[in-house]
């Protein structure tokens, strides 16, 4: 790709229209390493001209870089990475999000998903793009090796799981056994949750995560991290 193409891949239209996405710093491009990518192109500056990789490497300018990164302290080697390049794992289970917001719990989730493996995410329409660069870093290379489906209805989520749980004030404990019976686990917005109207129109089971404090909610991506660790239990 171009330099002035590459540097458009910070919008979510041109990684659309480009079909691609950048992964930046040392460590992801290590996880990058261990994937079945075939093609893939890594820029660096001159401190990582002898970087070793499978991957067609171009050396440029720090000053060039520095327009590509997200950083404000760029690294120096930054990879660009095709969609349809990259395979993962396809699993039938699924962790549903409906309209996540903020990227830094989105990287997390994916990054809880990669460590326990056996469930894709699926996004709703609204939610942030998983290739946004503050996803990906968050991820710490989680996002090479998990399944991602985006823009999927609740409609459509009823019609391909029939069995749904989500989490809930009022519901059975997640330590009970029908807990892991489920093919689909709905978690909904940080601020908003999922609308009542909405998930009245379909069966879901409700669970809760019992505590004893004064705080009324956990944080998304820790509601997902325990939910997770219980199924996995």
């Amino acid at each position: 790709m171009k330099l002035d193409d590459i540097k458009k891949l910070h919008q979510k239209k041109y990684r659309t229209q480009f079909g691609c996405y950048l992964v930046e710093g040392e460590h992801l491009l290590l996880e990058l390493e261990k994937t079945s990518l075939k093609q893939c192109e890594v820029l660096v500056t001159e401190q990582y001209q002898d970087w070793p990789t499978r991957f067609k490497k171009t050396l440029i300018s720090g000053k060039k870089m520095a327009t590509i990164s997200d950083t404000k302290s760029p690294q120096g080697i930054i990879a660009v990475v095709s969609f349809e390049s990259l395979k993962v794992p396809v699993s039938s289970k699924a962790i549903y999000l409906y309209e996540v917001q903020d990227p830094g719990n989105l990287g997390t989730i994916l990054r809880t998903l990669g460590w326990f493996g056996g469930y894709k995410c699926i996004l709703s329409p609204g939610s942030v793009d998983p290739f946004n660069p503050k996803v990906v870093r968050s991820s710490m290379g989680a996002i090479f090796h998990v399944d991602i489906e985006q823009d999927v209805t609740l409609e459509l989520l009823q019609q391909r799981f029939p069995r749904i749980a989500t989490l809930d004030m009022n519901g059975s404990k997640l330590s009970e056994p029908s807990f892991g019976e489920f093919d689909c686990y709905l978690f909904g917005n940080e601020a908003r949750g999922v609308p009542n109207d909405q998930l009245s129109c379909f069966e879901v089971s409700p669970y809760t995560i019992t505590g004893n404090g004064a705080i009324e909610s956990l944080n998304l991506a820790t509601a997902v991290n325990m939910t997770m660790y219980e199924l996995h239990r």
